[in-house]
């Protein structure tokens, strides 16, 4: 910046061709600038301008200077003019990691890319608990609770979870009435990526039993189609089995026994000044609560 300051003080005793002038102009002595003029002399080992008592004219090295200076100069203002209107208009590159739950997400962020088309998303989905500042995202969306004293949290909604199966299966193996009666049932489990366990169900158990592992995968849209295909009873998020509870695709069973409440939060580091296209990322997100319990 100091040399950028200089750089202004040349050029407009270049274009005043006065010491006194450009003084007046930039609110300094004109001591000031010639020491300016002075100390950039000697930075550069070379002489920019011929002095006389009566006149200041450029050297040949002053005037091919010169036109650097201008075009150095026009280029940080350019800038600066730029780096202004993005903190005043939401635009640019956000990148965000989301969890693997695309159908509940995709629907949020179109409509939000149709009301700020400058801002360009870069989404990763995935269920690893990733790290938003070493891997340098904008933000996070996740379930659970959240420890990271490095982060901001907002909570998005709440959703519970649905023990279901499809009412072929229902009707082939009977509807279980109590929890005792799972392990003889076909049941589809989820396993997480980051650390290979498989999510417990939320059951009031008052004799744990064991579930049977018919089927595990990592993917919640896997276990609501095989599901859906009556490929045994499976324990999933409101918003990922709504549509099939509403078109008859899938039943709800031992509702009596599911005690379960989490929330969908974002995050983004904490420290420093917001963008504007991550604060009406945030906002819009906030305003959109995904629906996930209703």
């Amino acid at each position: 910046m100091d040399s950028l300051s200089s750089l202004g003080v040349f050029v407009q005793v270049a274009e005043t061709g006065s010491f006194v002038a450009a003084g007046g102009v930039l609110g300094v002595s004109a001591s000031a600038i010639g020491k300016s003029i002075s100390r950039l002399e000697s930075r550069l080992n070379v002489r920019l301008f011929h002095r006389s008592t009566r006149s200041l004219t450029l050297t040949a090295e002053g005037a091919l200077f010169l036109e650097r200076s201008r075009r150095i100069l026009a280029e940080f203002e350019a800038a600066e003019h730029e780096l202004s209107l993005a903190t005043q208009f939401p635009r640019g590159r956000l990148r965000i990691s989301l969890p693997m739950v695309g159908s509940l997400m995709l629907p949020v962020l179109s409509e939000f890319m149709g009301q700020y088309p400058d801002i360009e998303l870069e989404l990763n989905f995935t269920d690893k608990m990733v790290d938003v500042i070493e891997e340098g995202f904008d933000a996070v969306i996740r379930t659970g609770e959240i420890t990271d004293s490095r982060l901001n949290l907002r909570k998005l909604g709440d959703y519970t979870k649905y023990v279901v199966a499809s009412p072929d299966y229902l009707a082939q193996h009977g509807t279980p009435q109590t929890l005792e009666e799972l392990p003889q049932h076909s049941c589809l489990h989820y396993r997480f990526s980051r650390s290979g366990k498989i999510e417990p169900w939320p059951l009031t158990f008052d004799n744990p039993v064991d579930l049977p592992l018919s089927m595990v995968c990592n993917n919640l849209e896997a276990q609501v189609f095989f599901a859906e295909q009556g490929r045994g009873i499976t324990c999933l998020p409101e918003f990922s089995v709504r549509e099939g509870l509403s078109a008859g695709r899938l039943h709800s069973v031992l509702e009596q026994y599911v005690s379960h409440r989490a929330s969908f939060n974002i995050l983004w580091p904490s420290g420093g000044c917001m963008t504007p296209r991550l604060r009406v990322l945030i906002d819009f997100l906030c305003e959109h609560t995904f629906a996930v319990d209703r």
